[in-house]
């Protein structure tokens, strides 16, 4: 009777011990310059940076995977969760449905290049300074803080927020925020339905597209630089700094074009209204299409 009774509890403790994550602990020495790879299905992912030659792993990996190793030299290190079922498709994904969450808690050299892949997992980065840094994550939300010369971030349903500073920026996202206050002399952001707020410049070449968020954009075209903004029925707000020198071009369908530079004049060709005119010496581009979305230009 007794082994009967107690039977379930131990049959209890034996799936908690089987599905209980399993703690992280790996070092090991690299360049100050080296390219650190992550991959990681679903979890978390959080990337420090430290005054050491040394990539440091913690945390906790989730039941249904492999163990994690430190693939790699000094160079070139790789750290990727897979499940413990097999090889699946694109990150694992579909693989094992018992994979449980992976907690990743990366310390690396400040310059560092970063290259993650992740499926449902947010990502932070804090520190970097002079590596390269590229994700691509489907639901997860992304929070940089670094000094990069090249940021790429490419999500589906997660918010991008940066802090720090990018001289060229590569932002998309199909629902998420895109959210970056210090951007160089390059950049490229794209939503669907998110919002875009942008500061930087002056700019050599900037692209902005968005079918229904709303785009802020602070900043103006470097000399010989070119601004565009698209935009299907999201509204257009465009700060321009006191020393702004452009060609402004701007139509939309059926918005609303105001300016403090020029006066926008209904299409003598249909319908909507177009902005023409030349601020300072003229030496930057910009132009911007909205179909339903109005268009706000202001100077300081």
């Amino acid at each position: 009777m007794k082994i009967i009774r107690y039977t379930p509890l131990l049959l209890c403790f034996a799936i908690g011990q089987a599905f209980a994550s399993t703690p992280i602990n790996l070092t090991q020495d690299v360049r100050p310059n080296a390219r650190v790879s992550i991959d990681n299905v679903k979890g978390q992912v959080n990337v420090t940076a430290w005054d050491k030659n040394q990539i440091q792993v913690s945390g906790s990996l989730g039941s249904g995977t492999k163990p994690i190793t430190l693939d790699g030299d000094g160079h070139d290190i790789d750290i990727k969760v897979e499940a413990d079922g097999g090889k699946g498709g694109l990150f694992s994904w579909g693989s094992d449905s018992r994979m449980e969450d992976t907690i990743l808690n990366v310390r690396v050299p400040k310059g560092v290049s970063l290259d993650i892949d992740v499926v449902s997992a947010p990502i932070a980065i804090d520190g970097l300074d002079g590596g390269k840094i590229d994700i691509n994550t489907i639901s997860g939300k992304v929070r940089v803080s670094a000094r990069t010369p090249s940021l790429s971030v490419d999500s589906v349903s997660g918010s991008v927020e940066m802090a720090g500073r990018a001289e060229e920026a590569k932002l998309q996202t199909v629902s998420g925020d895109i959210t970056a206050p210090s951007v160089g002399g390059e950049l490229s952001a794209e939503t669907v339905s998110g919002r875009i707020n942008v500061t930087g410049g002056p700019f050599h070449k900037a692209n902005l597209s968005t079918v229904s968020g709303e785009v802020t954009l602070n900043g103006g075209p470097a000399a010989d630089g070119r601004i565009e903004i698209d935009s299907m029925s999201g509204d257009v707000q465009l700060q321009f700094p006191d020393d702004v020198s452009a060609k402004i071009t701007a139509s939309s369908f059926s918005g609303d074009i105001r300016s403090d530079y020029g006066s926008a004049s209904r299409n003598e060709d249909g319908p909507g209204k177009e902005l023409s005119t030349t601020v300072g010496g003229g030496h930057g581009n910009v132009h911007v299409e909205t179909f339903s979305g109005d268009l706000r230009i202001r100077g300081k």
